[in-house]
């Protein structure tokens, strides 16, 4: 296993679920943070809670490529390379088609897309000049599997996975390593505004998927972990 002490890790989607606790075990292995997500309030508490000192965290809204931008200026100001970066953020919205919206559809893309790019835009090319790194998404299972009202979700997943897949292809000459995670029913606020019969106390706890990208975060330097399917059994209502 890689030693994460002193790694420069930073983390989109801090003040998610499993952003949070993905944080707070990274921390406990002595990495360096730098944390981001939209609600500049919650990045706060988040934060202040572990003790990640103020230059170590910047609000970015993902839709917003000058947020992003700024985003980079902050990291690079902080740290001088990135050998870790995860991206826990992300949007679903589940409806049927006939329901689903362009906007919505849009948002999706945007987020779950668009936003993915432009991190490897702002951040990989600095993982290029070092020839080595690590790269986490989390496509979800419906980046792999689709379901039924998860046209817009599946698509901005299965756009990531694709994009993923063909950047690995241009840096497999380099160290740098791309992970893909695919979850599926992690019982986080995802779900809070799904109307879908779930049975939440049966699914993947975020301190359990948390742990899954933390052992990631850790794979040996002599190999890669291409892809990771982390599933409950059953969490479908009868």
């Amino acid at each position: 296993m890689e030693s994460l002490r002193g790694k420069h890790v930073l983390v989109v989607g801090a003040t998610g679920d499993i952003g949070t606790h993905t944080a707070r075990l990274l921390q406990s292995s002595g990495a360096s943070l730098f944390l981001t997500g939209r609600d500049a309030l919650a990045l706060q508490t988040v934060a202040q809670s572990m003790g990640v000192p103020s230059s170590h965290f910047f609000a970015a809204d993902l839709q917003e490529p000058s947020s992003i931008a700024q985003l980079a200026e902050h990291y690079f100001s902080v740290f001088p390379s990135i050998d870790i970066l995860i991206n826990a953020s992300g949007i679903g919205i589940i409806k049927p088609i006939e329901t689903l919206t362009e906007e919505e559809m849009l948002q999706t893309l945007q987020i779950n897309l668009l936003a993915p790019f432009r991190l490897l835009k702002a951040f990989l090319p600095a993982m290029k000049t070092a020839k080595k790194g690590l790269i986490i998404n989390i496509p979800g299972v419906l980046g792999k599997v689709p379901m039924a009202g998860a046209a817009a979700y599946s698509a901005s997943k299965y756009g990531l996975v694709g994009m993923m897949q063909s950047v690995r292809e241009e840096i497999k000459r380099t160290d740098i390593r791309i992970t893909n995670v695919f979850m599926g029913g992690v019982n986080s606020g995802f779900w809070d505004t799904i109307d879908l019969r779930v049975q939440r106390e049966k699914m993947i706890q975020p301190e359990e998927a948390a742990r899954s990208i933390w052992f990631l975060c850790q794979q040996p330097v002599s190999g890669v972990v291409s892809e990771m399917v982390l599933q409950p059994f059953n969490h479908q209502a009868i």
